[in-house]
């Protein structure tokens, strides 16, 4: 009886492959949304050019859709990571992913939990300052005081992105 339920529980580990496979299709969607992101603003561009016509908000827009389509590409990124990791601490290691001599791919290689944990945290985060970059790009500055807090605001980026590093490099 304890035997059999042992490889039950071990067997239901393949439970994982659907968040592996829905993580992927999820990673695909992102990928395709945000190269129709960089197609519109592209077209608009072009089409801006060849009317003449120089809209008010021009170079803003312009920016926007292309660090909102990174942002997507990012988001994409995580949710590759997060397929890739759960699969290989649950299911197997990914052979393709290893070359000739059967050395593997350091990026997505990932042997626990905490390793899947530190790499999609750091690319989270570059989510999260790409956002913040596209949010200060609408922003509008009514005095000294608001310039004042954005740089304030640029400077907490600077040090939070300069104190990952230095985490990562511990690791």
């Amino acid at each position: 009886m304890e035997k059999i339920f042992e490889s039950s529980l071990w067997a239901s580990r393949f439970m994982v492959i659907m968040a592996v496979i829905f993580g992927l299709i999820g990673a695909v969607v992102l990928f395709i949304v945000a190269s129709f992101d960089i197609y519109d603003t592209a077209k608009f561009v072009l089409s801006t050019y060849l009317s003449h016509i120089h809209p008010e908000n021009f170079h803003e827009d312009v920016v926007g859709g292309i660090i909102g389509a990174v942002d997507l590409y990012l988001i994409g990124v995580v949710m590759l990571l997060f397929s890739f990791g759960l699969y290989e601490l649950f299911i197997s290691e990914i052979d393709a992913a290893k070359d000739d001599s059967g050395k593997e791919n350091k990026i997505l290689a990932i042997h626990s939990l905490d390793q899947l944990k530190d790499k999609i945290s750091k690319v989270i985060v570059m989510v999260l300052v790409v956002g913040f970059f596209q949010k200060v790009g609408h922003t509008q500055y009514n005095g000294a005081l608001d310039m004042l807090y954005f740089a304030l605001s640029i400077t907490a980026v600077a040090v939070g992105l300069y104190f990952l590093g230095k985490v990562g490099k511990n690791h």
